[in-house]
């Protein structure tokens, strides 16, 4: 490995797969990596506030993933000064570091992209519409499992159209995102500037897109965004991990007008283009990986390409820490790893809450409390039941994550979402898709 640069993208990859985007794109893009010498791992950031809130609530993360990576626990040191580079901006995906080398939105074109059977034809029609905006297929609508590269479309078509219509305004965004900064502008009483930001763009790219689902102030919002911008002849491009008719409290205006223009999928790739997959990313990493070691990672790793990537990463972060050659032996610890890393991330409460506060537009502060209305109760009761659904702690262990309640509240929290659940299609709907978002975040 060339530089602790090199090094750090392992850590923040790892603290991506735990964190939301939007955390991950606010306090740990901003780290600017320094050195490495031992086991003290310099970073700098560019304002003492930064500095204080990561120490504070990310540092118990940061050192884990080092331990992950490096096999040993380092000691974690964050400086303050100008030259940090500022965190990537949702509004443009190209703002990172000059070289681009290890960058991931760098690397996010379709020079980069492998092109195999499996996703053949969403990026013929990503093409198409990075070449001729408005003109080819509008909307287009991306599908399928996390770590199958919709993504990675979406920032070569910002790239693209970056490059060959300099002119146009471009917006990437997280349906995540979307929704939180709705709900900022809502608060802060500043949706006229929410609405000049995304209904001005001559392009707009969302992605995971199912996280809009269930959350009505959230679609109506957009429901008038995606309108204003289709009307006037502007290029939507959205992503999703399954099919617009399968995300269940999906509005059906909203459902219609997703499959008013093209469905796209992508699917896990064959062993061929795990292969040039991993040949694509040894040299976008100056490494050189032995066929026979390539043969036995495609063998191994066949339903995720960030996975693929991933190991490549880790068999540079070998070499480079043991300066041994690469082996499949070596492959070997590299796979254990990332199959090991590949386990269910633990879901907190506090996922889980914010998650449900989202969907009923309530804080979650609020489901933690003893206020009585009508909606933070549902959203109090809803979140008991995902809690248990999901993480199948005891009653008495959930009541104590909701404000010391006991037992019977507990379980009449949980009977009483589940007799919805039955009577109410919508409702059970809603319900499933929280669950379906927080797993698969």
């Amino acid at each position: 490995m060339e530089s602790f640069k090199d090094l750090f993208e392992l850590v923040k990859a790892y603290c991506r797969e735990r964190i939301s985007k939007t955390v991950y794109d606010l306090w740990i893009t901003c780290l600017e990596p320094i050195s490495l010498e031992g086991n003290r791992a310099v970073f700098r950031v560019r304002t003492e506030f930064q500095r204080g809130l990561i120490l504070e609530k990310y540092s118990s993360l940061l050192k884990e993933a080092f331990e992950s990576v490096l096999g040993f626990p380092v000691e974690l040191v964050i400086e303050c000064g100008e030259t940090a580079s500022p965190p990537l901006s949702a509004t443009n995906p190209s703002d990172s570091d000059e070289d681009g080398d290890e960058d991931p939105q760098y690397e996010y074109t379709f020079e980069t992209f492998i092109v195999g059977s499996s996703n053949k034809f969403a990026h013929a029609a990503s093409l198409a519409v990075a070449t001729n905006p408005s003109g080819a297929y509008n909307p287009l609508f991306i599908y399928g499992a996390s770590g199958l590269g919709k993504t990675h479309l979406l920032y070569a078509i910002y790239h693209e159209i970056e490059r060959t219509h300099p002119q146009n305004k471009i917006i990437y965004v997280h349906g995540e995102e979307f929704t939180n900064e709705l709900i900022e502008a809502i608060q802060n009483r500043t949706t006229a500037e929410f609405h000049a930001k995304y209904r001005l763009v001559d392009v707009l790219l969302v992605d995971d897109i199912q996280f809009i689902a269930g959350k009505e102030q959230t679609q109506e919002e957009f429901f008038h965004t995606f309108n204003n911008l289709y009307q006037a002849g502007k290029q939507i491009v959205l992503t999703s991990d399954r099919p617009p008719k399968e995300i269940k409290t999906l509005e059906d205006r909203l459902l219609t007008r997703f499959e008013s223009g093209l469905l796209a999928d992508v699917s896990a790739p064959d062993f061929e283009t795990r292969i040039a997959i991993i040949r694509r990313k040894a040299e976008l990493l100056k490494i050189e990986v032995p066929n026979d070691v390539a043969d036995y990672m495609a063998n191994r790793l066949k339903n995720n390409i960030r996975q693929l990537e991933g190991a490549v990463k880790k068999l540079k972060a070998i070499k480079f820490l043991s300066g041994t050659a690469i082996t499949i032996t070596v492959a070997q610890n590299a796979i254990r790893d990332i199959l090991n890393d590949n386990q269910p991330v633990p879901v907190t409460v506090e996922r889980i809450i914010n998650e449900v506060a989202r969907t009923y537009g309530v804080r979650p502060e609020d489901i933690r409390s003893n206020k009585r209305s009508a909606p933070i109760s549902s959203a109090r009761q809803v979140s008991v039941y995902v809690v248990r659904e999901i993480t199948q702690m005891s009653m008495s262990a959930i009541g104590e994550e909701f404000g010391g309640r006991d037992h019977s509240t507990i379980v009449y929290a949980v009977q009483q979402v589940d007799k919805n659940m039955k009577i109410d299609r919508k409702y059970k709907g809603t319900v499933e898709d929280i669950i379906k978002n927080i797993r698969d975040h």
